[in-house]
This record gives structure tokens, C-alpha cells and sequence, in this order.
């Protein structure tokens, strides 16, 4: 706030300090060429787009490999190009730019942004590249979202994505396809404002590329491995480690020279003292796992989730869940010394008993840490966005914050329509991961037991085309509406129901999603993430280790839900409390087809998503010149055509009533015919 009323003069001589500082201070978080790139700039004020271009080549390659060279005997070499240390267990990994995490993307808003996507994964998988944070206003075709928006890009080709960065904030990229988001193909996307633009430019001082903190549970094996072998035998649920930046430690490695035991190295972090900088903290979790972050002696002052701001608050500690970002100045205030950035695995996760270390080094500091590595107290004070907690003195979740931009009251009261969706993992006989005949459900041991994750107790099933550019090639068949899953509901409770779950919503209307964690059969968390949008968390509430859709509607028609119209925090991922209600409004003013699904990669997979489609097709933006397609195939002219496939699950089961009430409908008509 000091440099909007100080004018144009402190601006440009905060342009010229940042410039100087980001070429004397170390930035090892970023590649040579992702910190030589033009668009990695100062954000001037009035703002003067640029186009920025960037090629990612996504490929495999191997953690602790030859790269490294005799890594981590000798520690440099555990920083050459191409050195994955991770965690310090060789395996697979997906790459971009055989960088992990991927390429770190600044750019300064309304900056117009290319990146060309080279596939040249050997397995010859298809991938797509989602902008995590990024609206796609006006350019909905490049939302990256396999089988949704576009079709997956081919091994052994490539597709250019094209889109204004008018988002700004913490957001990220990462791929959209299979589980290749947990096997490395993500990383950073920073949209910056001029100071005159960011509300709490006043608050810090400095704000480097390298204090970019991206945060994720990790598992030893390929992703396909273990979620294979957690739905088809016994593999676990919980994480092997945690990274920062993709730096952890869990193999031991021993040095005959020193007769030592030694670990890769840790992710580090430079301050100095009297000085206050901005962190940026993303969450990559692809299992269960809420993420904890605390500073040992510092407090945190957290100013924005999910790239939108809020008033301040100054908190102990605070939580990530899959996919959400929060923004953070810490304020070198303390001893010159080495502190530790714990980060640890919470909530479903705790028994894991995983957590990974980042050293804060004070610039003069020396190389021992003012505080313990293990077992520290945890830190007391406010903890924000914490697992399953009602607020507290020390406790404050996502909905109490107080967004800087306050909204106009009528929109969001109006609401054209309220969907109500429940979630949960539901212990349904999924033919995916049994059989009826050989290993139903009710015939194998408990612990072989699946549950899928569901919205409304109905798998989503990604369309064979994207909606958005082959409308007309889907087998309406193999759709189905929220009105279709209701009223099955009761029915899909106890049978294994799946379709492509649409909900339909009028270009310009209210729309509010009141988010239902049924709480059973065990506690868990979910994420929930929308695309092409954010929206406003108006209410959230746990109201006991469980609930029903049912409840939460009685709770509602009888005044039982209180909403915060206007002063409501703004963001585009949040966590649904287990046993309890989130509800989250916005106006529905970007047409498209929209998914809304859970940020976990596993949850995600089996099933726990819907799509929001927006206005018709008349309302879309022209599509791109030629535009890739795929689909289905059959031989024409053959004698025996293949198939349709028949629809499947609560589809199946829907379009049956509709067949038998018509062919009702019809014989009445004729008995009235001809025989009265």
C-alpha cells in the first residue's frame, strides 16, 4: 500500500532494486534457462504486455541416475542438470524439460503466453497440459483437460497452447492425463502485478523467483504401480515421503570414506535479516494427504489463497490440500542462524509419519540449525485451513477470511440454482476393480475391499470425444444430467453406477454448489477443484462424523445455513469438511464445458468428478483452425459394423425407464385407438 501512494517515482525505483537484486542474489531453485527467460521480469506500471514463449519436451527419465554422478558422496553433484535427488530412491519419472518440478513460468498479467507441448513419452501415453489457476476467458480450448476441452496430444507430436495470463497470482501447470501429475509432469506458474496492482506490495520487501515452495506427499513406486495395486490388492494409501521442490530425504547412502551415513540434500531457502519476503506455497498432493507448513521462531503472515487476496493473518502454521496455494510473507526477523521449514504430511496422512525439511538460512548464518530436525513441539498459535476442525481461537478456516475486494451482494444472493453434491468413497461393487463372478466385493477379504470415490454415488466416465470441440460425435447415451443421478440415488447406493455427469448452467446465471462430505466409512479429505472459474466460499461447516445430502438440505430450507455474500474469500480449490458442508457461489459468465472434480490424483481417477457446462454452443468462441480431433471408429460398409457400446451404470439403467414409460405411453394410445 506505501508504494500506490508514493506514485509512479517509488514504482519505478522498486522496477530498478528488483532488477539489480535478481541478478546478485542466488536463484538455484531455477534452471539457467527458466532464469534468463525475457518474460521473468519486474511488472512495470502502466502494464506493457509481452508475448512469451516457451517449449516443454515431456519425456521419462530417472531419479538418482547417471546425472548424478557420485551424488550424494560429493554434494555438488546432486545439483547438475538433469540430477532428480527426490527423495534419494531411484525410480521412473515423467519430466519436463527433464527439470523436476517442470519449468518455472513468470510472466506479468495480460502477458499472452505460447507454449508448445512435445510429446516424446516412449510408452507412446498421450498428454495434455492444464494451467492450474488460469480462467481461459475467451480461450476455453486451451484449458488442457483430456477428453474434455481437447484431445490428448499423440506420442511423438506436439500442440501449442495459446492464452492471456489475466490471472494473477500463485498458479501452476501440470499435465491433465492419466496419472502423470504424480510422476513428475507439473511446476510453477507465477502471474505478477505491478506494485501499484498488488495490494500488499507494501508488506514485503522482495519477492524471488526461488522462494517458490511447491509441496507434495511422494511414493516410491510408479503412480500406476501403486494405484493399481491399492484397488486390486493390498498396496498402500499412504506416502513414502514428502518433498520440497522435489528435494526430501529417505534412502541412506554410506560413505566408507567417513564411515557415515549421509541423505540427498535438502531444499534451502536465503534470507536476510531485517528483511521481509514473500513465499509462494503450491500443493501437488496426489494421495490423501493434507500438507502442513510452519517456520521454526516465525510466525507467518498467509495474504492470499489461490492467487486471490485477503486481509492479512498472522498464523503459526497453516494447511495445503491438493492443488490450492497460499501466499505467505515471512519477516527475517529473528537471530542470524539456520532455521528449519517443516513440512509435513497431516490429516488422513498423519499415521505415515512422513514429513521433509527446508534449511531458512540467514545470510552470515552458520551451519547449525538453531532448533532440532526431529520431534520438534508443534508450534503453538493460530493454524489455518486445518484438518476437519471447527474455528477456535487457534483455529481458522478458509471461510472466515475477508477478501480486500468486496463484492456487490446482488449477484451472488440471486442464485438462479443450488446443487446440492454429495461425496464420498462409496463400497460399491466397481466391476473396474472386480468381478462379479471370480472376486466380487462381499467375496474377498476386508482389506481387499474397493471404495470408489463418487459425486453423488455415480463414477464419472470421461467422454470418448471432448464435449467442448465434438459435441455432436458424444453418444448421449453415455450421459447423464444431475436430475438423472438423483433420482437414482437410492438405487446407486447399492448398485455400481457410472456415466459422463454433466451439470447444465445457464450462460450468466448464479450458480451454487453446496458440497456434501458424507463422511463415510472413513475420514477423508477432498479437495474440490474448478475449472475455467473461482468462486466465492460462502459457508463451510463439519457438522459430526457424518451426514447425507439429506440432512444438509433439510439444514438449508430451514434457515440452517448461514452465507456470506460480500466479504467471502475468493479461490478456485477447496476442501470439503469430512461430515460436514461446503458452499461455494459464482457467476456462471464464461461458457464452456468446465470439469469439477477432486485435486487427489487417485480420487480424481476412479472417478470423483462433473462436468459444468455452460451456456450452449452457440455461446463458445470460434473454435482454432484446425483443431485436433479423435473419437471412435468403425469400418463403414462392413457387413457387421461394430457396435455401440451400451451404456453403462446409472445411464443404462435411466434410459431404460425412459424406454419402458414411452412404449407405456405408447400402448395406452393404441388401446384408446382402437378399442374405445
Amino acid at each position: 500500500m506505501v508504494i500506490l501512494t508514493l506514485g509512479r517515482i517509488q514504482a519505478t525505483f522498486a522496477v530498478v532494486l528488483y532488477l539489480v537484486l535478481l541478478q546478485t542474489l542466488p536463484i538455484t531453485a531455477l534452471s539457467e534457462e527458466d532464469s534468463n527467460h525475457d518474460c521473468l521480469r519486474s511488472c512495470s506500471w502502466p502494464p506493457k504486455p509481452r508475448i512469451c514463449r516457451y517449449e516443454f519436451t515431456v519425456e521419462w527419465s530417472f531419479s538418482m541416475s547417471k546425472a548424478c554422478y557420485n551424488c550424494p558422496f560429493n554434494m555438488s553433484d546432486c545439483h547438475r542438470p538433469h540430477c532428480f535427488t527426490l527423495d534419494g530412491v531411484p525410480r521412473a519419472v515423467a519430466v519436463v524439460n527433464r527439470q523436476f518440478p517442470g519449468p518455472h513460468v513468470q510472466v506479468c498479467e495480460h502477458d499472452i503466453v505460447f507454449v508448445k507441448v512435445n510429446n516424446l513419452l516412449i510408452n507412446s501415453e498421450g498428454v495434455t497440459i492444464h494451467w492450474h489457476g488460469l480462467h481461459q476467458r475467451g480461450t476455453p480450448y486451451m484449458d488442457g483437460t483430456s477428453s474434455v476441452t481437447q484431445c490428448s496430444i499423440p506420442a511423438g507430436s506436439s500442440f501449442t497452447y495459446e492464452f492471456t495470463a489475466d490471472t494473477p497470482g500463485t498458479h501452476w501447470w501440470h499435465s491433465h492425463s492419466g496419472l502423470q501429475r504424480s510422476d513428475g509432469i507439473f511446476g510453477p506458474f507465477i502471474v505478477k502485478q505491478s506494485a501499484p496492482d498488488d495490494p500488499h506490495s507494501g508488506l514485503y520487501d522482495y519477492d524471488f523467483p526461488d522462494h517458490v515452495v511447491f509441496v507434495h506427499d511422494w511414493i516410491s513406486d510408479l503412480a500406476v504401480n501403486r494405484y493399481t495395486g491399492h484397488h486390486l490388492s493390498t498396496s498402500s494409501g499412504f506416502p513414502d515421503s514428502v518433498l520440497i521442490n522435489g528435494r526430501g530425504q529417505k534412502m541412506e547412502f554410506f560413505d566408507q570414506n567417513t564411515n557415515q551415513t549421509i541423505k540427498t540434500p535438502r531444499e534451502t531457502f536465503h534470507v536476510q535479516q531485517g528483511k521481509r519476503y514473500r513465499f509462494r506455497t503450491i500443493s501437488n498432493a496426489i494421495l490423501d494427504c493434507a500438507i502442513e507448513v510452519s517456520v521454526d521462531n516465525h510466525n507467518l503472515t498467509v495474504i492470499t489463497s489461490d492467487g486471490f487476496p485477503f486481509e492479512p493473518v498472522e498464523v503459526s502454521r497453516f494447511v495445503l490440500y491438493g492443488g490450492e496455494r497460499f501466499d505467505f510473507i515471512l519477516d527475517a526477523n529473528q537471530p542470524v542462524g539456520k532455521y528449519w521449514m517443516r513440512v509435513r504430511a497431516v490429516g488422513y496422512c498423519t499415521g505415515a509419519n512422513v514429513q521433509a525439511l527446508a534449511s531458512l538460512i540467514y545470510e552470515g548464518a552458520d551451519d547449525e540449525p538453531v532448533t532440532p530436525e526431529d520431534d520438534p513441539p508443534i508450534r503453538k498459535g493460530v493454524i489455518l485451513n486445518p484438518v476437519n476442525q471447527e474455528p477456535s481461537e487457534t483455529v481458522m478456516n478458509v471461510n472466515q477470511l475477508v477478501a480486500l475486494e468486496k463484492k456487490d451482494e446482488a449477484p451472488l444472493e440471486n442464485v438462479y440454482r443450488t446443487v446440492y453434491l454429495g461425496l464420498d468413497f462409496e463400497g460399491v461393487n466397481n466391476p473396474i476393480y472386480n468381478h462379479p463372478d471370480y472376486y466380487p466385493s462381499h467375496a474377498v477379504s476386508r482389506r481387499h475391499w474397493t471404495f470408489s470415490s463418487q459425486i453423488n454415488h455415480v463414477s464419472f466416465k470421461p467422454p470418448a470425444v471432448p464435449p467442448l470441440t465434438q459435441h455432436s460425435d458424444i453418444n448421449e447415451f453415455e450421459m447423464c444430467t444431475l436430475d438423472n443421478t438423483m433420482a437414482m440415488r437410492e438405487h446407486c447406493k447399492e448398485e455400481y453406477c457410472e456415466c459422463t455427469h454433466v451439470v447444465e448452467v445457464e450462460l450468466g446465471k448464479t450458480i451454487e454448489l453446496v458440497l456434501v462430505d458424507e463422511g463415510k466409512p472413513f475420514e477423508g479429505t477432498h479437495p474440490m477443484h474448478l475449472h475455467g472459474y473461482s468462486f466465492q466460499v460462502v459457508a463451510m461447516k463439519k457438522l459430526g462424523t457424518k451426514t447425507t445430502v439429506e440432512e444438509v438440505m433439510e439444514l438449508d430450507q430451514a434457515g440452517g445455513i448461514v452465507r456470506n455474500f460480500t466479504e467471502a474469500p475468493q479461490k478456485d480449490t477447496v476442501i470439503v469438511p469430512d461430515g460436514g458442508f461446503t458452499a461455494v457461489r459464482f457467476v456462471a459468465d464464461n461458457p464452456g464445458w468446465w470439469l469439477f472434480h477432486c485435486h487427489l490424483e487417485f480420487h480424481n481417477t476412479i472417478g470423483m468428478a462433473v462436468m459444468i457446462h455452460v451456456g450452449k454452443d452457440k455461446d463458445l468462441p470460434p473454435k482454432p483452425r484446425d483443431f485436433p480431433r479423435c473419437g471412435n471408429w468403425y469400418p463403414h460398409g462392413s457387413e457387421e459394423p461394430t457396435p455401440t457400446p451400451e451404456p453403462s451404470g446409472a445411464v443404462r439403467r435411466f434410459s431404460r425407464s425412459i424406454i419402458a414409460a414411452l412404449l407405456l405411453c405408447f400402448a395406452f394410445l393404441f388401446v384408446k385407438v382402437f378399442f374405445v
